[in-house]
């Protein structure tokens, strides 16, 4: 089958070319999945030179393991799972920094939201919803209507019956009790971060 750059055949038929070392498969995967994998790259690093460097780890890993990939299974969720790998290692080693894991700590909060269990482990995902259960059930249901579904303060004023300087007031509360929970778990917090942006 020929293939062009733009990846002009199915994506299982590319897989089965690419495990077998085909470059020009290689390349079609690499047109199909480089720039939104490298904006979500960007968009968790914030430097763009970073950001190209881990995308090339990116490809050379799927490469080096490429006998390994199982096309019945979902490749995309495969390419951001070895993504939030190599992100998370990256913002690891620059965990010593503790004004870095300081606004890790925030991003977290700021991009808290239900992502797919399969593709992170549950150990990591159940961290920051650790932290929102243990808040008290009206300042939780606060909490999830304005992070996790993106309401604003007046919708959730209305469903809930209360004024938006309340909501506000919860949410200003929740924030700061999630954002101590997670300031005991600084490990963990850069792994479901980088989960939480490659799968937003």
């Amino acid at each position: 089958m020929h293939i062009t750059p733009e990846g002009d055949c199915n994506e299982k038929e590319l897989l089965r070319l690419f495990q077998k070392g085909d470059e020009t498969a290689f390349n079609a995967i690499y047109v199909l999945y480089s720039k939104q994998l490298f904006r979500k790259i960007l968009h968790m690093v914030n430097d763009e030179h970073t950001a190209k460097e881990l995308l090339q780890d990116l490809f050379m890993k799927i490469w080096e393991n490429r006998k390994h990939i199982d096309p019945a299974k979902s490749f995309k969720s495969y390419l951001y799972t070895i993504g939030v790998n190599l992100v998370y290692d990256h913002f690891r080693k620059a965990g010593r920094d503790k004004q870095l894991a300081s606004q890790l700590l925030l991003m977290a909060v700021d991009q808290y939201t239900h992502i797919e269990e399969a593709i992170v482990n549950k150990d990591n995902m159940n961290l920051i919803r650790n932290a929102v259960n243990k808040l008290s059930p009206q300042r939780k249901k606060v909490f999830i209507l304005c992070k996790l579904e993106g309401k604003s303060y007046e919708e959730v004023s209305q469903e809930l019956h209360i004024s938006t300087s309340t909501i506000h007031d919860h949410m200003v509360k929740a924030n700061y009790a999630v954002r101590n929970y997670l300031n005991s778990h600084p490990d963990l917090v850069a792994y479901s971060l980088a989960a939480m942006i490659f799968l937003y």
